[in-house]
């Protein structure tokens, strides 16, 4: 099987269409106002439309609450959550149970110990997202276009079912897959023109280098 592709920040049927026709599987929504690649849930339900049965449809929230939760998948009946904030693990569980999603828990890295942190999830979540720790001065707690040290998931990559994202472009992917042996990738700003705009070539780039590197790698 090969590596899975995650559009992360769709904001646009032409982001959204760009995504489906160069074979990615996830495209994700944000949900979380400060990010410049939040979408309404209004937005997000005419998106989650156009992709019905051609993508998967990803919802990310930054520790929601139930009611934030609530309206959202009940008009934009997404696929999956993904849970980018301090969220624990008895609220995975607790979001997980209450929605009959799988859900995705972002874990921000900077070293081993961070890495590690992921194992209390395993489990409670279906799959772990490895992304780059922010700077304290960030606002966002992803999608801020930084790596990390690959070697640092070394210690739980055979452990845990998980996907790398942090900084990740159409000129390093493969790069990343080979070095922590990703069995799928996330990207946001590596797909930009500028911030929160989506390129629908570099989408393409993108998806194509992926999934070539997994080819190469079977």
């Amino acid at each position: 099987m090969g590596v899975e592709v995650k559009i992360c920040g769709v904001k646009s049927p032409e982001a959204l269409n760009a995504a489906i026709d160069a074979g990615a599987d996830y495209a994700g929504l944000v949900f979380f106002p400060p990010s410049p690649r939040y979408v309404n849930p209004k937005t997000a339900s005419e998106l989650a439309a156009i992709g019905r049965g051609k993508i998967k449809i990803v919802a990310l929230f930054v520790d929601p609450h139930e009611d934030e939760l609530d309206a959202v998948l009940s008009i934009v009946k997404p696929d999956i959550i993904q849970l980018h904030g301090a969220e624990k693990p008895v609220d995975v569980r607790a979001i997980r149970e209450w929605s009959g999603l799988p859900v995705v828990k972002a874990i921000s890295v900077r070293d081993e110990n961070d890495a590690l942190s992921a194992l209390a999830f395993r489990g409670i979540a279906d799959f772990i997202l490895f992304d780059a720790k922010p700077a304290p001065s960030s606002e966002l707690p992803g999608g801020n276009g930084e790596t990390f040290n690959w070697r640092a998931i070394d210690c739980v990559a055979t452990e845990i079912r998980f996907i790398l994202s942090g900084g990740l472009t159409p000129a390093n992917v493969a790069e990343a897959i080979a070095a922590t042996g990703a069995s799928a990738v996330d990207v946001s700003s590596g797909v930009e023109r500028s911030k929160g705009e989506k390129d629908p070539a570099l989408i393409r780039r993108f998806v194509e280098a992926a999934k070539a590197a997994a080819f190469e790698k079977v």
